[in-house]
């Protein structure tokens, strides 16, 4: 927080807030959590911001962990090596990982969120454009914070962040020791 309002001046940065946190709030609600974290960290690691990219690939791991009982394909080392490198390795690796996740639904939103994060001026064709392209708008601002104030990578952004036994079994799966 203290970072975007050193970046956007506090009255705007509670604007900002305000209007852009109930819309997220309602994609989470529409697209769950897997999802919309999945959309979240392709637009961070295109965009090169290693703080957003560690904290919705980690909260990634934890919602896909909890929905499908076992590990997404592509860990935090391998998705923190993904940011920041071409569009292309990006979308070829995530949608790979996606698809061996058996997320065959997620794909389209991914490939579509990806092509909305390259665009100059995105338009919406549908619904779900407006909800990609909302997405893309506030991951500007986020990830452009985050690179300019260089954040340290801290935890997952996602409440399951607090779900203790959740991060042990998720530690205990990928060889972590604690």
């Amino acid at each position: 927080m203290k970072p975007t309002v050193a970046q956007l001046g506090a009255s705007s940065a509670l604007r900002w807030f305000v209007g852009n946190m109930p819309r997220y709030e309602r994609t989470l609600a529409a697209y769950g959590e897997t999802r919309t974290h999945l959309l979240c960290l392709a637009i961070s690691l295109v965009n090169g911001c290693h703080y957003c990219t560690y904290g919705h690939g980690y909260a990634l791991q934890l919602a896909y962990l909890r929905e499908h009982g076992r590990l997404f394909p592509l860990g935090e080392l391998e998705l923190q090596r993904l940011c920041g490198l071409p569009p292309a390795a990006i979308r070829y690796d995530l949608v790979g990982a996606t698809q061996r996740a058996a997320l065959h639904g997620d794909t389209r939103h991914l490939e579509r969120v990806l092509t909305l994060t390259l665009a100059e001026d995105p338009r919406a064709t549908d619904e779900d454009d407006l909800r990609l392209i909302h997405l893309v708008r506030m991951f500007d601002t986020l990830n452009s914070v985050g690179i300019r104030h260089k954040i340290p990578p801290d935890q997952a952004h996602s409440a399951l962040n607090k779900d203790y036994a959740l991060k042990r079994r998720y530690d205990a799966l990928r060889g972590v020791s604690g």
